[in-house]
């Protein structure tokens, strides 16, 4: 793919799944709000609903819930599912774009899985059709009866995933599907229950007949799994750019830790919009698997490593069939940029090579072609500022390299 264009198209998807996530989580957490603040009002019947009263922009809202249909039900219902599918749509097109049309730079990791691009795309697109499939015979199963118990056993299921991805994908590679699963999960719940679940509601109740109480029973959960996952799926989406935080052999520990805090956070507003109070061990609960996690991520840094006491880092195999950079573009690249990309930085206040992206062997150099190609020879992004002074020269010579065949 050409770099210009691949570039671009990563901005642009980036951009669109960043808006239409934007609309979905805020749309989800105000109406979580509007749910614990209803009271009760004279012309709704008793536990049939509730009111609340906002002001915003200068103006002042009633705002009504109905559980049962009122006297006059208009044709028209504004409809909060659009916000779900396209943050997915749009994350979908960015994991294919990003992940597997570029999988040689994002997804395989030849010292975990020598992988085909084919194979590596197959094995992701499995992993999310897998999940959502395990997960929802989860919530269909009699484990269902118990909300606690499920809870356990989605959360076991999202880390094992993490784990399985970790022995087959690149770091990055694996916590990116992790999040993907979970919001693929996310949207399915809302595509495949909680929409269709509404629609057979409504038509109940302008009909005059009960609703299926199974129906909301099944919403509620699935409503309360989403509730409890956004905040870790916007951490894993967010973390590509962070390498610490899968660089590390315990990555799916990590996932796990920040479940349980993303949780515990939501728990601190869930309690707090209903008006039950500030439980601030709430916060102190999250900030303990947090910094668990942070002391974990310390493990995948060599300087981080010191601190520990821990032995220095084995450098992974790699095959010895692997392409190589010529001498002089490995001699160019080790004088400009291997001082922040490498194992070991020596960069003063780098203490992880930057997006994980090392160039500190010829095989890594030549992995990283299509990279250097867009950082330091269509645009002089890299070095930044040019603070190790590459020359034009070096730069040509570069340029003759990654367009060579």
């Amino acid at each position: 793919m050409d770099p210009i264009v691949a570039e671009w198209g990563n901005l642009l998807l980036r951009w669109a799944h960043i808006i239409t996530a934007m609309a979905w989580i805020g749309s989800s957490f105000y109406f979580m709000h509007l749910d614990a603040t209803l009271k009760a009002v004279p012309d709704i019947p008793a536990g049939k609903g509730g009111a609340t009263w906002e002001v915003h922009g200068g103006g002042f809202y009633e705002v009504k819930k109905y559980l049962e249909a009122p006297a006059h039900l208009p044709q028209e219902l504004i409809w909060h599912k659009w916000q779900s599918y396209s943050t997915w749509i749009t994350g979908f097109f960015l994991l294919i774009w990003l992940y597997y049309a570029q999988s040689d730079l994002y997804l395989i990791d030849p010292a975990v899985w020598q992988l085909s691009p084919f194979a590596a795309g197959a094995i992701g697109l499995a992993g999310l059709a897998i999940g959502w499939g395990v997960y929802d015979g989860l919530c269909r199963s009699p484990l269902a009866k118990n909300e606690m118990a499920l809870s356990a056993v989605v959360f076991a299921l999202i880390v094992g995933i993490a784990f399985v991805f970790q022995q087959v994908f690149s770091g990055r590679g694996a916590m990116i599907h992790t999040g993907a699963v979970m919001a693929t999960i996310m949207s399915a719940n809302v595509f495949m229950i909680i929409i269709p679940g509404q629609k057979k509601i409504i038509a109940a109740l302008t009909s005059g007949q009960v609703p299926d109480p199974a129906l909301g029973k099944r919403a509620k959960i699935r409503s309360m799994h989403n509730n409890y996952l956004t905040l870790p799926v916007v951490f894993l989406m967010v973390s590509n750019h962070y390498p610490l935080v899968w660089s590390t052999p315990y990555t799916f520990v990590i996932v796990g830790l920040v479940l349980i805090a993303g949780a515990l956070v939501r728990l601190y507003f869930n309690l707090h919009h209903a008006g039950k109070g500030h439980p601030w061990w709430t916060w102190i609960g999250a900030a303990i698997p947090l910094g668990i996690a942070a002391w974990i991520s310390m493990s995948a840094s060599p300087a981080g490593r010191e601190r520990l006491g821990l032995a220095p880092l084995v450098e992974p195999a790699v095959a010895a069939t692997l392409p190589k950079a010529p001498l002089e573009v490995e001699q160019i690249v080790a004088s400009r940029c291997s001082m922040c990309h490498a194992r070991e930085p020596v960069w003063q206040g780098i203490g992880i090579a930057p997006k994980g992206l090392m160039l500190d062997t010829p095989e890594r150099i030549a992995r990283q072609k299509e990279a250097i190609r867009l950082h330091a020879v269509l645009t002089h992004a890299m070095p930044p500022n040019n603070i190790t002074e590459m020359t034009a020269e070096e730069r040509r010579t570069l340029s003759l390299w990654v367009n060579s065949k």
